[in-house]
């Protein structure tokens, strides 16, 4: 198959992008004017309260490159990039963040791999952004090294969601359907032949970065449990380690009473308790989070619900 018959999908997730949006779309069309490749840019707008379905609506109506999706409120980022990916008919598919801090300029070196054999072909940080705080590059480092050390997957440090998938990766991603996908480990553990491109982020122009710390943790935790149980396992081992400890108290015990001592310690006990107290309520959260997977996936609700579309046939 020749170059110019094969066709790339842009993916491109919108939370309240609405002044990067076109900045965007015209370095993406720059890039694709050098290359003997049909494309299409297709904008998911994830619930978003500024003017970015405005702007989709109008680049889609001056540049027919462009298609845009909208959610019917806020379902996340994953299930934006799930969306693009399920509504893709093209031989392979690019995602990129809308922030302007994933260089497009990229994009021939991917397709360059792609051709080469690659399914998958992803982007990471050649080092800690230089635009982020010290907190922030130390919660990014700590993020990945978990995830790596419980669950199955192996993450890079600074992988982004900036990556190149063939149509076999994403015939396999179509058929997932979980809830709450995790899609930078869902493409990990997919397999095929995979190689990782290093770049260096751009600052973003306009809007802030929705990622908090709280978001963080809560990513971190969602990643962990969707591919691994070794948290479960944690807590066996836990359990077992601080009975064999308690264990080693009983002569003390047996010989206080033995001499008529008084045991002594009342704040000592106390923090015993609150601290057996607090390791129990972790115990019992890792278990419900596992719980909660299984409920809220018995309930077979979609990832994500489309209220308007450009897409014919898609509605």
């Amino acid at each position: 198959m020749s170059h110019s018959s094969k066709q790339i999908s842009i993916v491109i997730p919108a939370f309240n992008e609405s002044k990067n949006i076109k900045l965007l779309v015209d370095r993406i069309d720059d890039v694709f004017e050098h290359l003997s490749y049909q494309y299409e840019i297709l904008l998911v707008n994830d619930g978003s309260s500024d003017t970015t379905q405005k702007v989709l609506v109008e680049l889609s109506q001056i540049n027919p490159k462009v298609h845009y999706v909208e959610f019917s409120r806020n379902f996340g980022k994953d299930a934006a990039l799930k969306a693009g990916i399920d509504l893709s008919q093209s031989n392979a598919v690019i995602t990129i963040d809308a922030d302007l801090q994933h260089p497009p300029e990229l994009i021939p070196q991917m397709i360059n791999r792609w051709e080469a054999g690659y399914e998958v072909v992803y982007a990471y940080r050649k080092e800690a952004n230089p635009h982020y705080s010290w907190f922030n590059k130390m919660a990014s480092r700590s993020f990945y090294h978990l995830i790596n050390q419980l669950s199955d997957i192996d993450i890079e440090n600074g992988i982004s969601d900036f990556r190149m998938m063939d149509q076999k990766v994403i015939t396999v991603l179509k058929s997932i359907n979980e809830f709450e996908i995790f899609l930078r480990g869902m493409v990990k553990w997919v397999g095929f032949k995979q190689i990782g491109i290093e770049y260096t982020p751009a600052e973003r122009l306009y809007g802030n970065s929705t990622y908090s710390t709280k978001a963080l943790i809560k990513l971190a935790l969602q990643g962990i449990t969707s591919f691994s149980i070794k948290p479960l396992y944690t807590a066996v081992y836990l359990g077992f380690l601080f009975s064999v400890l308690s264990l080693l108290y009983i002569p003390y015990v047996i010989y206080s009473f033995y001499i008529g001592a008084e045991v002594h310690g009342w704040a000592s006990v106390i923090m015993t308790i609150v601290f057996f107290g607090g390791l129990q309520l972790v115990i019992l959260g890792i278990i419900g989070i596992y719980i909660g997977k299984l409920f809220l996936q018995s309930k077979q609700r979609p990832n994500y619900i489309i209220r308007n579309t450009s897409l014919k046939g898609s509605q």
